[in-house]
């Protein structure tokens, strides 16, 4: 788990490192062990107040390609950069109106044991058209908990982050640092 310290200095980072012209605003940067992701806001195109549905729709997806591919070079940069200093990779993305897209993501499998009630219930979503297959559905069923669970997952997190504090200030906290430190220069 990333403690909220650390988050707020890789956004730091991202918001020193990212050139000013890249995105009106950094909206979001999450990590994981795995990935850090980076989300920016871009403009709105201009269109005529009485433009159509679709032709907003067509217009903001056009606007989010366009930025996509003209600022390759610039975030594959910064995201070389980050990847080493970081240690994980940097997915991107972008806010434009009220759509969100991500251009680039990792998706990390996850192995799990389960017994055969959780099994139907991935089933079961497969077999009403939920889902493709047990991955999809686990996926799917994640989603799900986290949009009805937010501020319990807060909580969580914030307690864990209490509980590092809290271990970092212990008697040992050097000896731990010592060993972990050897461990991983012998590989």
């Amino acid at each position: 788990m990333i403690t909220t310290e650390q988050l707020e200095k890789l956004r730091g980072w991202f918001a020193g490192r990212v050139p000013d012209d890249l995105f009106e605003e950094l909206a979001e940067v999450t990590a994981d062990r795995e990935e850090i992701t980076v989300i920016g806001r871009i403009p709105e195109p201009r269109l005529a107040e009485d433009a159509s549905d679709a032709e907003r729709e067509a217009a903001v997806q056009s606007r989010i390609q366009e930025f996509r591919e003209r600022t390759r070079e610039a975030r594959m940069a910064v995201a070389r950069e980050a990847e080493h200093q970081f240690g994980r990779k940097v997915s991107w993305g972008v806010v434009c109106g009220t759509e969100r897209a991500l251009f680039t993501h990792i998706a990390a499998p996850v192995m799990t044991r389960l017994r055969q009630p959780e099994r139907q219930v991935l089933d079961t979503l497969i077999a009403g058209g939920v889902a493709r297959s047990r991955s999809d559905a686990l996926a799917w069923c994640v989603r799900l908990v986290q949009r009805h669970t937010d501020d319990w997952l807060t909580e969580l997190r914030e307690s864990l982050e209490h509980v590092q504090r809290v271990r970092a200030q212990g008697p040992d906290t050097e000896e731990v640092a010592d060993s972990s430190s050897t461990d991983a220069e012998d590989g």
